[in-house]
């Protein structure tokens, strides 16, 4: 059963330890932090692109694509009432690369949302999940 462990350093400041790696997470001077770590609530966008990518470059690996870099943007609005949560969120597929087939990471990425991602399965629960892919700086 996963565990992380969040250990109360000063003002907003926590050090997490997950999986074995330490980290800060902290809030913004504005509500009392040190701004020493990223947000908690910005921690699950880090979370849904790094979910979903790793399952479309495994996809894309058993697909026999290669020769490419891939960057995920992924973003969203809060609500503005208490307490504040996603009130949608995107994901920006960004491949660059020579003779990139749309088609197969198009698939790719329909796979990891539809499928696989776990993270991506747990926030649709609650909000909407807007996908796009750019190839070589063309959003079709």
């Amino acid at each position: 059963m996963p565990e992380v462990t969040a250990e109360w350093k000063d003002g907003l400041e926590f050090s997490v330890l997950q999986d074995g790696h330490e980290f800060t997470i902290d809030g913004s001077s504005e509500y009392g932090g040190h701004d020493r770590g990223p947000r908690p609530k910005n921690l699950l966008l880090a979370a849904l692109a790094g979910c979903t990518g790793m399952d479309v470059v495994s996809i894309l690996s058993k697909m026999r694509i290669e020769d490419y870099s891939l960057k995920i943007i992924a973003g969203g609005e809060y609500t503005d009432e208490h307490p504040k949560v996603f009130r949608n969120l995107f994901i920006d597929f960004v491949f660059t690369g020579p003779d990139l087939p749309r088609g197969k990471l198009e698939r790719a990425v329909e796979l990891s949302q539809e499928r696989y991602c776990g993270v991506s399965a747990m926030l649709r629960h609650t909000t909407e999940i807007d996908c796009t892919i750019t190839v070589n700086g063309r959003k079709e």
